[in-house]
């Protein structure tokens, strides 16, 4: 039987240990609402009462709605500081002015929220002398569902390892509101976005192959696919080397 107790203790001293490191005053975390950004937010403010959610609405109705709610409960839950920052005139006035020198693609529509709310985190981070904490789990990093640059940029991730049954296993051991429980896993980048209607198969199928391997033919394929083709977005950058 998993020991929650204990894998909780040695993910805080993870934490605790990349922060002396760095000699960092504290932690900043994407709030989201969102299951993974809840777990990481317990588990930080367990090693660093200097925990901080930043909220960050912009991407869809939903990001002012049930998203700002969920967000705000597990802060009051938890005793995690929170503070509140609405990017969405930000990203329109980012879109006007790339607008004028190219058509915007749908993907690139997309990836701006996620990238500026990183720059927001790295913004407070850098004059607060803080580190930014990564929310995404090992299941959206298999399968590449993260924006590069965006949520997938961070000093230290401390879930990156768990699937996402994984993840709501854990925070059930953390008593986690049921609102953050049962709501579909999504981005909230826009309104109606869910992670699986995107990538076409289920968290239960993709966690069904990383823990046991697994897996239906046609789930193996869409696997696959998206798998070989983020591959990018988990390597470090090509540069070139002399010989």
């Amino acid at each position: 039987m998993r020991d929650y107790k204990e894998e909780a203790n040695a993910r805080v001293q993870y934490i605790q240990n990349i922060l002396s490191a760095a000699h960092a005053d504290g932690i900043i975390y994407g709030n989201s609402g969102g299951k993974d950004s809840a777990l990481v937010g317990i588990l930080c403010k367990m090693a660093c009462e200097n925990t901080v959610g930043l909220i960050m609405p912009g991407g869809s109705k939903q990001n002012y709605d049930s998203d700002k709610r969920d967000a705000e409960i597990v802060a009051r839950q938890y005793g995690i500081d929170s503070r509140y920052i609405d990017l969405a005139d930000l990203r329109a006035s980012f879109v006007s002015v790339i607008g004028k020198i190219t058509h915007i693609s749908q993907a690139g529509l997309t990836n701006i929220m996620p990238r500026l709310r990183m720059t927001a985190l790295y913004t407070v981070a850098a004059s607060e002398n803080r580190l930014v904490a990564g929310t995404g789990n090992r299941s959206e990093i298999y399968m590449g569902y993260f924006t590069k640059w965006g949520d997938g940029a961070f000093d230290f991730n401390p879930i990156a390892d768990l699937t996402v049954t994984e993840t709501y296993e854990f925070l059930r051991y953390f008593n986690a509101p049921d609102s953050v429980l049962v709501k579909p896993p999504s981005g909230g980048l826009f309104d109606g976005q869910t992670d699986e209607a995107e990538m076409g198969i289920s968290y239960e199928s993709i966690d069904a192959y990383l823990l046991t391997g697994k897996s239906s033919a046609e789930d193996k394929a869409i696997i696959d696919r998206l798998h070989s083709i983020s591959e990018h977005k988990r390597a470090m950058p090509s540069v070139y080397e002399r010989e």
